[in-house]
Order: C-alpha cells, then sequence, then structure tokens
C-alpha cells in the first residue's frame, strides 16, 4: 500500500507541478542565454560610447547582476516556490544596509554621477571644498586633487557633487586680476604705459582677448588700476608671480608715487 501511495502521489505531483517545473527549467535557460547575450552586447555599447573606465565595470556587472536575481525569481515563481519568507529577509537586510552605509550609498552615487555628467575631467584644475588642485584620480568613491603645493587631496564625491565646482582648465583661457595701489600724486597715463610694457615683456601672456588696463577705484588715499591679462590655465602661478615682480619694480624705477604707509 505504501509503495503504490507513493506512486499515486508522485503521479499526482507529476501531472499538477510537472509541467511548471519543465517551463520553469526552459525559463531558466534560455535566460541565460540572453543574459550572456546582453553582456556582450551592453559592454560593447559602453566601449562605444566612451564611458569613463571606472564606470563601466559597475554598469555592467549592476545590471547583469539584477538581471540574474529576475531570472530567479522569475523561475521560482514559476514552480510554485513560495516567496514570503524570502521578499521579508531580501527587505529586512536591504533596510539595514542602506542605514549603515547611507554615507557610502552618497559618495558612490556621487561618484557616478561625476562619471556620467563629467563636470571636471582628468587632469582639469579645479576649485572645490576649499581645495584648489589639478584632478589627477576620479574614483567611484573620492576624487584625488594635487595641489600647487604638492599635496594629494582625497575629496569623497558625495560631498564634492553637491556643492560648488569651479572648473578653471575647462575654458582653455584663464583671466588672471589684481590691483594696483597708487598715490593720487601719481601720473596715471605713465602709470599705465609702464604697466603696459611689463604686460608686453611677461611671457605666456596671451594677446586674444586683448589685455586691459585701466583706473577701477578711487579711495580715500589711493587710486586703484587694474590690470586683466589672459593665460593658459597651467601658467597662471607663473604669469602671475613674474607680471607683479616686473610691474612693482618698473613702477619704481620710473618714480611711479605709491601711497605712503601708514597714510
Amino acid at each position: 500500500m505504501e509503495v503504490k501511495e507513493f506512486y499515486q502521489q508522485f503521479h499526482h505531483w507529476l501531472i499538477t507541478r510537472g509541467p511548471n517545473y519543465v517551463f520553469g527549467i526552459l525559463v531558466f535557460a534560455i535566460g541565460l542565454w540572453i543574459i550572456r547575450f546582453l553582456r556582450t552586447r551592453l559592454r560593447l555599447r559602453l566601449s562605444q560610447r566612451k564611458v569613463h573606465s571606472s564606470l563601466q565595470p559597475f554598469i555592467l556587472s549592476l545590471t547583469i547582476t539584477s538581471l540574474y536575481v529576475l531570472l530567479i525569481i522569475s523561475v521560482m515563481n514559476i514552480v510554485g516556490f513560495e516567496m514570503t519568507i524570502f521578499t521579508t529577509i531580501i527587505g529586512a537586510f536591504s533596510v539595514a544596509a542602506g542605514l549603515a552605509l547611507s554615507g557610502t550609498f552618497q559618495n558612490f552615487a556621487g561618484g557616478v554621477l561625476i562619471l556620467l555628467l563629467k563636470p571636471f575631467e582628468l587632469d582639469d584644475s579645479i576649485l572645490a571644498q576649499g581645495q584648489d588642485g589639478r584632478v589627477i584620480s576620479i574614483q567611484i568613491f573620492y576624487t584625488v586633487l594635487l595641489t600647487a603645493d604638492n599635496k594629494t587631496v582625497i575629496i569623497p564625491n558625495g560631498k564634492l557633487f553637491n556643492e560648488v565646482i569651479v572648473n578653471v582648465t575647462r575654458e582653455g583661457k584663464r583671466r588672471l586680476d589684481f590691483d594696483i595701489r597708487l598715490s593720487y600724486a601719481a601720473d596715471i597715463d605713465k602709470a599705465k604705459q609702464v604697466m603696459l610694457d611689463a604686460i608686453k615683456s611677461t611671457k605666456n601672456i596671451l594677446t586674444d582677448p586683448a589685455v586691459r588696463v585701466g583706473l577701477i577705484g578711487l579711495d580715500n588715499d589711493s587710486i586703484r588700476i587694474t590690470i586683466n591679462v589672459w593665460v593658459e590655465p597651467a601658467n597662471f602661478l607663473d604669469v602671475k608671480i613674474d607680471l607683479m615682480e616686473k610691474i612693482m619694480k618698473n613702477l619704481a624705477a620710473a618714480g611711479i608715487n605709491f601711497p605712503k604707509p601708514g597714510f
């Protein structure tokens, strides 16, 4: 009787549930083939669109893993597997992980947006988070800057993307501005000519746009003349040092009066 009863139960299961298992196995096999095909196509598409090399493995891995999870859940539903407990466990784990890694997720999201939207690229000079430096590395979770005094600065991408970023390289030119204070007794025309001569003799100053030298302010004890010249971003600091030194020396040699200290 036991053998006969087992046979009857197995026969009943085979008739009622067997087709579901066969169909589930078929769906699983077809799904694996489709995922492999999509992986190849996605890798090719990412390369063609020149997606950042740091982002390609992540996008590929996330997409393929998600497809595998969807395939497994679909097959489990087809064969009639109870999903209630499984869904509860996954939900609880997701909440706990989200609370524990909220800061990490912010940095991750910031890194993805930086790599996709490209507010700056490698070798760009930027001002961000109170730092001024050249971008030497863009990672998923952080960005690395090298400052002019050779310091390595690591900035979390979450903070970096949510604040103002000044890209001083992207436009290809940067304007150098500074003011010179002279006494009211100074000959303005002569002072301007001395400054223009100093500008002409300084290397790496661009001729387009044109330089600008002119009176910009009248203070209680002095006048202010502004100097605007255009340079390539890489030459900004060198030109500033060289030009300011030449202007100050040439003004003094020409007898141009500066405001008296403490006046």
